[in-house]
């Protein structure tokens, strides 16, 4: 009796992707760590506004021409698959997706949209029509105040998913690799 063939790791993560996912993250801590540094924008935070705003354009950009698990096609889904996908995590049998899942999905877009509005505010405070502009202000500051938010959602819905799971979500962002699919536990 032959045993059947180990399984191995599948791509999935296509390099763009991953680039894009650590550049973004980076540029946001150099923004955020800079601007509380000295509480006043220079060019570091500058710099890493321009590079966020690139990482979010591209990558929504790869969002519509990007390889399969890139596609917003293959992981936005409706509001009432994400809320089903929702129950069932609370039930502790959400199946596992070789892509984002329903809320992972939803969480990335929010992500790049949020991140996308705190570089255009930026941005246009350096515009003469905005300058000093006290209301700009305000949303860009209210913006970077609620993705540090965001970001630890992101981050324990990551931890929560690979316990679930049992795959290091981490590790294949990084080498943008996943297992395949056993049968039946992937949606």
């Amino acid at each position: 009796m032959r045993s059947a063939a180990p399984r191995r790791p599948i791509p999935v993560w296509d390099v763009a992707v991953r680039l894009l996912h650590w550049t973004l993250a980076c540029a946001v801590a150099v923004a955020w760590t800079s601007a509380l540094e000295i509480g006043v924008p220079g060019p570091w935070h500058e710099a890493a506004g321009y590079t966020a705003a690139a990482c979010v354009t591209l990558r929504l950009l790869w969002g519509l021409v990007g390889s399969r698990h890139a596609r917003f096609t293959d992981f936005l889904r409706s509001p009432a698959v994400t809320w089903r996908y929702t129950q069932q995590v609370w039930q502790g049998r959400a199946p596992r997706h070789i892509g984002h899942n329903p809320l992972g999905g939803w969480m990335a877009l929010t992500l790049w949209l949020t991140t996308g509005g705190i570089a255009f505010t930026g941005w246009l405070q350096t515009t003469d029509r905005f300058w000093g502009s006290e209301a700009l202000e305000q949303v860009h500051t209210t913006l970077a105040w609620g993705l540090p938010g965001l970001v630890a959602f992101h981050l324990v819905g990551v931890w929560l998913t690979s316990r679930h799971q049992r795959e290091n979500l981490v590790k294949a962002m990084l080498d943008g690799r996943k297992m395949p699919p056993s049968g039946d536990d992937v949606a």
